[in-house]
């Protein structure tokens, strides 16, 4: 048995590619935000590092913390470092931060660079930044974290870093690797089903330098779950899913096999933005003793989309990237039917693939006052349209986590999900009989177990004592970062035994 004993008070730093609110994109910066903040108010010392973009700039008040930095490339020919400096932003009165944040800079890699993704050398700014922190932390004798965490396949290539190049630094051998995987769909700049056997990546073989073409040929996700200590997904039904075949995404040996290190821990959304008593963007502040109030937030949202103003329609959401994974795609032969046979009406917010834009547009131009769409990113109509709508839907082919549900539930406004990955840990099936659950639940991905769940879910809404109870059941669910932080604080305490029982 190890004699190590996990502190009291662990340091975490956490290293991502987005974070809000200095950059944040999807839901991972959502969460670089959230968990770190749940954490600090744990009392643990949780900082996070992410590249300065050309969008971070002096409004953030940020100060040098360390000075010409040298990274070292790993290049054969060419440079043997690049130089960066890494700037902080502390929390207070004149700042954003909610925990102390780390900016890696660089010139030609992130302050020159306008988005957060999509560039050719992507592959090569994320080396950058994994290797760049290392170097940070090895020489910067301010701050030493106890567990390092990476985040999905763009910053997996610390644990493997950690276990090679640094396996016998003072500093570094000593700190504990976590990963966490946001979705195990993404692994690499390609697509990792489609890659011949010459260019195969098993994880054993040195990280190439900088310059060097086959660093665009490692599978980062599969590395980052091969070295690091532990590592888990956003909802325990993921973990379970992700070592079949079926969401296995090519890993589900690798997984099966480090099982015994798989953790999966829900995601939870921010209690103090999803509040429908103080979100600026509802008109009509509420809670689940005063749900007659939530019904003028109804006709706001017809009125904000211009649809007819009718207490008794049934309103139906969509808040949503519109790709495959969201399972949008099981509308398409189903939709005029449900406009035509229910007096319902369709929110769609969202955008993505054009063959998903294009068909919510027609379908608009179909049904004129039954369908208004908003096809493109929109922070603050989310907090509307949940406030306001009867159901969110979310009939996703996988699902990771899944903020969606969580939120509308947070407003009132009742889930049709499908049983999958971390939909299936926070949606219960309704079973009026027994009168629990707190949505509604349909398990195999086709349009008519959708249709006949939209057809259940309206039957149900036209009683309004039973629709009043599933709606007070569901916003009573608590879906706070507080409790998802305390399952990682037990994920990085077992993450640091492991690392030192080595």
């Amino acid at each position: 048995m190890s004699v190590f004993r996990t502190p009291k008070k662990l340091k975490i730093l956490f290293i991502a590619t987005e974070a809000a609110p200095f950059a944040r994109v999807g839901g991972l910066g959502s969460v670089m935000y959230s968990l770190p903040k749940a954490l600090k108010d744990l009392g643990y010392d949780a900082r996070v590092m992410i590249p300065r973009y050309l969008s971070i700039n002096g409004n953030h008040h940020l100060k040098m913390e360390y000075e010409d930095l040298e990274v070292p490339t790993g290049n054969e020919e060419g440079p043997e470092h690049l130089i960066c400096n890494v700037k902080r932003c502390d929390p207070g009165p004149d700042s954003e931060a909610t925990v102390t944040t780390y900016f890696l800079e660089n010139q030609e890699y992130y302050e020159q660079r306008a988005n957060v993704y999509g560039y050719a050398d992507d592959v090569v700014r994320w080396a950058v930044l994994s290797r760049g922190t290392l170097e940070f932390i090895r020489r910067n004798h301010n701050w030493t974290p106890d567990i390092i965490v990476s985040s999905d396949w763009q910053t997996a290539l610390v644990p493997n870093y950690l276990k090679t190049i640094y396996a016998k630094d003072p500093v570094l051998s000593k700190i504990a690797s976590v990963l966490t995987i946001h979705n195990l769909y993404y692994q690499a700049m390609f697509d990792h089903r489609y890659v011949s056997e010459m260019d195969f990546d098993d994880g054993h073989s040195a990280i190439p330098g900088f310059n060097n073409f086959r660093l665009e040929k490692l599978n980062f996700l599969r590395r980052g779950i091969m070295f690091a200590d532990v590592f888990n997904t956003v909802s325990p039904n993921y973990a379970r899913e992700i070592m079949t075949e079926d969401y296995g995404e090519m890993l589900d040996d690798l997984l099966r096999e480090r099982r015994v290190f798989l953790s999966g821990i829900l995601n939870g959304i921010n209690y103090e933005v999803w509040d429908p008593r103080t979100n600026p963007h509802i008109s009509f502040p509420f809670d689940v003793d005063h749900l007659d109030d939530r019904l003028k937030n109804k006709a706001i949202l017809q009125e904000r989309f211009g649809l007819p103003v009718k207490p008794e329609a049934f309103v139906v959401a969509i808040v949503s990237r519109l790709n495959p994974q969201k399972g949008l795609n099981l509308l398409f032969s189903i939709a005029d039917t449900l406009l035509q046979e229910l007096p319902m009406q369709l929110v769609v917010v969202g955008e993505g693939d054009s063959d998903f834009m294009s068909f919510f547009h027609n379908l608009e131009v179909r049904h004129p006052d039954q369908v208004a769409t908003n096809l493109k990113f929109d922070t603050a109509l989310p907090f509307l349209v949940f406030s306001g709508a009867d159901i969110a839907l979310v009939p996703s082919k996988f699902e990771p986590c899944g903020l969606t549900q969580m939120e509308a539930m947070r407003m009132g406004c009742i889930p049709i999900a499908r049983k999958t990955g971390g939909l299936t840990d926070s949606v219960e099936d309704y079973d009026p009989d027994h009168g629990t659950g707190t949505g509604f639940v349909f398990e195999r991905f086709d349009h008519n177990s959708l249709m006949i769940t939209m057809v259940r879910a309206f039957e149900n809404f036209r009683d309004k004592k039973k629709w009043r109870a599933l709606q007070h059941r569901a916003m009573k669910q608590d879906f706070s970062w507080h409790n998802s932080a305390k399952k990682y604080v037990d994920l990085f305490s077992r993450a640091v035994e492991i690392h030192h029982s080595k």
